[in-house]
């Protein structure tokens, strides 16, 4: 049982790291540079899918201020970008994946809008972007392949080496079992939909400084990242082929990452190479239209739906068909996403029998890779969708059909037919509960006013679980300070989330120190010998269970150094509220910089390292209750209403997790209803900028009410289930459902695809009126 500590677990405390972010004293890539620090420019392809011939580089090379030009030919001894996630995913025959190579520049033919042909290094930006728009190259158009459709067709391949512009195509389930739940059914329900793609748009583009020390033959580069270790390995093995001890990667402040940082690009590779050729540092700093073409997507899937049901509406069998567009390359888990979003098919509900099928795309495309949940906000708006519109069908109450079909409690640990074994929840608990705190028995009296003023009214719910918080162990290191201070080092890396803070709680859990007296360094590989980096909702389950352990470590060390130094039995001290050793009952201490100062308390000794490994995923859940007014003169669509109860297991500091789930039903919602992203029959990327890309806005929204309604996770030495990405779980399928139920009830539309944007709905609900006529 933990005790109740003034600065730890549990405790609602403001992030320690705002006051200097919100001062603007942060320190971004883009805020750092060297001493003569030259500035890198991306030439980049204006084709989806072209064949290229680069001119005579001699004018280019001697215009002003130019110092470097890099093309494929220059790189060419440089190895490709690593798709470590194609070893997760096989064939239904058994084969392993195709992966066609990933060349840090092209030497003679692009695929994507955007993909990089060279690299300019100038003294300046300006002189490095004059360069550029010089740059000599001829193209040669080509026919570009262009969504899901025209990739499943065939008419021309993206990668004409291979056969079919299908990169695998697996499956997951039972086959015969689906086969004979379907024969024994009352009756079936099929549902397509579209899980569409978007731009991660966080708030710090990309960056990237990097320098060479010629004497030491290494580099230190410091960028954006969701990990440093990851970025340093992959390119000291993979590209590079150095030995890693080679390459020091710095991760200052992170403006957000949503899994779109974790990646290898094009650019660092380009700008260490140019930073050895020149010896000078070498500064990349994207621009936002740069982020559309540049860095990975997310999402876009195509999902066929079949469920199979007996007389009372209970599921039988559950066969889906998922096609993911996956871009012109596999970029670094791409593969994978899919593929582990298909394991969490079933959701929340106990369905005896299921099977799908995962087939993966290459279209000429930016590569598609993980976006904040990573193939299981896919999952879940697909069977939340689904159920709501299985209800409507068979005229059953959608919570109703919920509850009959929902995993008990008392069935855990329950496992999947897709294999996940799912250890703690209480899901019908958290949906009525998120239904009474979202008033949904007094939603018929709003409708009826709604409808006074013309507007159309729809109130939606959506539960859904997910699976992160695994993998391997993340090594954590606490150290107490000369002073009497701590400090923690991991490899994670805080991009927004506020882990200094989190981290902080956990320390003082043990050693009750307040939390400016606790440091955490994160991002440095040359500080920190090793890391996960973060992504999977882990960094607090995982790598907070090893700062958890090391802290407790740490404690009783100290109170075996006091015992002697008091002369007192260790069972007879406590830790005292300040940073002491105390004697319980008595005013007898000693301080934790005095006991750093002993003989026998070396900085080995007051150094702990631990390294939790998760036995399982964790299981977070919960349910989203939305409500929505539709103004169908405009089209416009306002979120009146919003209600969260989730289960994280427990919680580590409420104020955190709130901002959390808040900023992931925001970018949930943004999908629905506002982020479209359109390529054109060329492959041009006509939604490039916030011209032409909507954001969600604060004022999109009202207040959100949230409240956890916990069941200790029993896989997680913390008790705790990952939190990061729930909010993008559950908002999608939530505010989808809302709009759908409002068409229902005004014209009897049972389902429409993401993104609901005031265009679409216009001519949605003129040709309903029409009809109506």
């Amino acid at each position: 049982m933990l005790m109740t500590a003034k600065f730890g677990i549990g405790q609602p405390l403001k992030r320690v790291e705002d006051e200097r972010l919100l001062t603007g004293v942060g320190s971004y890539t883009a805020d750092i540079t060297a001493p003569s620090a030259a500035a890198a420019v991306v030439v980049r392809s204006p084709h989806a899918s072209a064949r290229f011939t680069i001119g005579d580089l001699a004018e280019v090379r001697a215009m002003p201020g130019v110092l470097l030009v890099l093309t494929g030919a220059d790189v060419a001894d440089l190895g490709g970008l690593p798709c470590p996630g194609a070893a997760a995913v096989h064939n239904t025959d058994g084969s392993a994946v195709v992966l066609p190579d990933y060349p840090v520049l092209p030497r003679d033919q692009v695929r994507h809008i955007g993909e990089a042909i060279a690299l300019v290094v100038a003294e300046s930006d300006l002189e490095g972007r004059q360069a550029a728009e010089a740059f000599p190259v001829e193209w040669e158009s080509l026919e570009a392949v262009v969504g899901i459709e025209q990739a499943s067709g065939n008419e021309a391949l993206v990668w004409p080496q291979l056969t079919s512009n299908t990169a695998f195509d697996m499956l997951v389930g039972d086959k015969d079992k689906v086969e004979a739940a379907f024969a024994m059914a009352a009756r079936t329900v099929e549902l397509a939909l579209v899980n569409n793609r978007v731009v991660a748009n966080y708030m710090e583009p990309r960056a990237c400084l990097a320098d060479y020390d010629p004497a030491a033959e290494r580099w230190t580069i410091t960028l954006g990242s969701q990990g440093s270790h990851g970025i340093r390995d992959t390119l000291a093995r993979q590209i590079l082929k150095v030995d890693r001890e080679r390459i020091r990667v710095v991760t200052p402040d992170v403006g957000g990452g949503f899994g779109t940082k974790i990646f290898m690009y094009r650019e660092y590779p380009l700008c260490a190479v140019a930073a050895q050729r020149i010896g000078r540092a070498v500064r990349w700093v994207s621009d936002r239209n740069e982020h559309f073409v540049a860095d990975t997507h997310g999402r876009d899937n195509a999902t066929r739906a079949e469920m199979a049901l007996d007389e009372s509406g209970r599921f039988l069998g559950l066969r889906v068909d998922l096609r993911a567009d996956l871009g012109a390359y596999l970029s670094q888990f791409a593969p994978f996403i899919p593929a582990v979003g298909a394991r969490m098919t079933p959701g929340c509900y106990d369905i005896p029998a299921l099977l799908v099928r995962v087939r993966g795309y290459y279209t000429n495309s930016v590569p598609v890779d993980a976006y904040r949940g990573a193939g299981r906000p896919e999952a879940a708006y697909a069977i939340e969708r689904f159920v709501d519109y299985i209800a409507r069908k068979i005229g059953k109450d959608r919570a109703e059909l919920r509850a009959l079909n929902f995993v008990k409690p008392e069935t855990m640990p329950h496992t999947t037919q897709t294999g996940r074994v799912y250890d703690s929840g209480e899901f019908e608990g958290h949906m009525r509960r998120a239904m009474e705190i979202g008033d949904w028995s007094g939603f018929e009296a709003r409708c009826a006013a709604a409808a006074q003023k013309g507007r159309l009214r729809g109130i939606g719910l959506a539960s859904y679980i997910e699976a992160c918080s695994g993998g391997g162990a993340e090594k954590a290191e606490v150290r107490l300070e000369p002073d009497g201070s701590a400090v923690v080092l991991i490899g994670t890396q805080s991009t927004g989330q506020g882990h200094q803070t989190a981290y902080a709680q956990l320390v003082s859990q043990h050693l009750q120190l307040p939390l400016d007296r606790i440091s955490v360094l994160q991002g440095d590989t040359a500080v920190i010998a090793s890391g996960g980096g973060t992504g999977g909702s882990r960094s607090i389950p995982v790598g907070g269970a090893s700062v958890d352990q090391a802290s407790r470590t740490l404690a009783e060390r100290l109170k075996a150094f006091a015992a002697e130094a008091l002369e007192a039995s260790p069972a007879d001290l406590e830790i005292a509220e300040g940073g002491e050793v105390r004697v319980v009952g008595t005013d007898r201490s000693i301080s934790f910089a005095d006991i750093a100062q002993l003989p026998a308390a070396t900085r080995e000794q007051l150094a702990v390292e631990d390294a939790w490994t998760p036995p399982e995923f964790t299981y977070p859940n919960g349910t989203h209750v939305c409500e929505v007014e539709i103004d169908p003169d405009t089209a416009e669509i306002a979120i009146e209403r919003y209600s969260i109860v989730d289960d994280f297991g427990v919680t580590l500091n409420p104020l955190l997790l709130a901002g959390q789930v808040h900023g992931g039903v925001v970018q949930g919602v943004g999908q629905a209803l506002h982020e479209r992203t359109v390529f054109d029959a060329d492959g041009q990327l006509v939604t490039a900028s916030f011209m032409d890309y909507r954001m969600p806005r604060a004022a999109d929204f009202p207040e959100i009410t949230f409240e956890t309604r916990n069941v200790p996770c029993k896989t997680n030495v913390l008790g705790m289930k990952g939190a990061g990405e729930a909010g993008s779980i559950g908002g999608t399928p939530a505010v989808m459902n809302a709009v759908c139920d409002a068409l229902w009830r005004a014209h009897g539309i049972a389902h429409v695809d993401m993104p609901v944007t005031p265009d679409r709905l216009f001519a949605l609900l003129r040709t309903a009126a029409a009809k109506a006529a």
